[in-house]
């Protein structure tokens, strides 16, 4: 989900213009998993260009990334950036039951993983890594990032979900009833929710592309995929001090999904050096392609920007 203004696109990378002159090539594979699941995954490299660093994609909830972060894999890669991605287990083209997260962790080993791979070829070995997340995915970044601390470079957070907000906190008797009730029926599509696509998007346009994309999960949650999802909130939330790597957050002010406080929480407790974080009055959670063109641009050169200067002092 991403766009950048012409003008400082022109600045960012006026001696790289080489990638302009080409589209970027997007390739598609699969892989598979420790335990047998095949995965999907995705790239975009700019054409004729050796890129400046590897950008890793960890989408959302019910998402996936090759149509629904088509736009952020396309601009970075235009900015000059090696683009990768993968449709966890349960998402997008990958296999097993759509929509259902049996275990946050085996999402977060599968990324690292497949990441790891890629870094690890010839071509890539001396380029920087960076994490780029959104929402559910901010939250596997933080855990890639607390799983191998020093192995990346950065990390992009879009609308991140690192924290249950107070009032929104199940009491903990209802989390006793919700764990037992996992294991027992976890598949079961029971958990009550309204219509995220209406909350998180502002742009009628992308709001119909996603509810005309299959590949998107829109049913109602799973048991035990709420669950999950509950449980890795807490343990980001319990360790926002842990964070050391660099990192930007780019959030809505008007954000319906994922508090924008929770955003300032994890830049006020996060242990990083290298800080950043970029609040828009009145934007929504889909940040990077919900938005009117206007400012989705704005906030790509915020994205840009941070990276470049990053990877120009390598």
């Amino acid at each position: 989900m991403s766009f950048v203004m012409v003008a400082l696109i022109t600045a960012n990378i006026r001696g790289n213009r080489g990638a302009f002159r080409h589209q970027p090539q997007l390739k598609d594979d699969y892989v598979s998993n420790s335990r047998g699941m095949t995965l999907f995954t995705c790239q975009w490299r700019p054409s004729n260009y050796e890129p400046k660093a590897l950008i890793f994609l960890c989408h959302g909830y019910a998402m996936e990334c090759s149509i629904s972060m088509r736009g952020t894999g396309t601009r970075l890669a235009h900015a000059g950036f090696a683009v990768h991605g993968m449709d966890y287990e349960g998402h997008g083209k990958s296999s097993g039951l759509q929509g259902y997260i049996a275990s946050f962790n085996d999402i977060v080993v599968d990324c690292s993983e497949y990441f790891a791979s890629v870094c690890e070829k010839v071509e890539y070995k001396k380029q920087r890594r960076f994490l780029l997340g959104e929402s559910m995915g901010g939250a596997v970044v933080l855990m890639l990032h607390r799983k191998e601390p020093t192995y990346w470079d950065g990390a992009i957070l879009v609308a991140p979900m690192c924290k249950i907000v107070e009032d929104m906190k199940p009491h903990p008797i209802v989390i006793s009833i919700l764990s037992k009730l996992s294991n027992v029926i976890p598949t079961w599509r029971i958990i009550p929710n309204e219509d995220i696509i209406d909350r998180a998007i502002k742009s009628e346009e992308w709001r119909e592309e996603v509810r005309n994309n299959h590949y998107c999960y829109k049913g109602k949650p799973r048991l035990k995929t709420g669950y999950e999802l509950f449980m890795a909130s807490l343990d980001i939330e319990n360790n926002l001090d842990k964070v050391t790597l660099p990192f930007i957050i780019v959030h809505g002010g008007g954000d319906a999904v994922t508090d924008p406080s929770v955003s300032e929480a994890l830049y006020t407790l996060a242990e990083s050096k290298d800080k950043t974080l970029k609040l828009y009055p009145g934007m929504c959670h889909a940040l990077t392609s919900g938005e009117p063109k206007e400012n989705i641009d704005i906030v790509f050169s915020d994205i840009i920007r941070w990276l470049n200067e990053r990877v120009s002092t390598s």
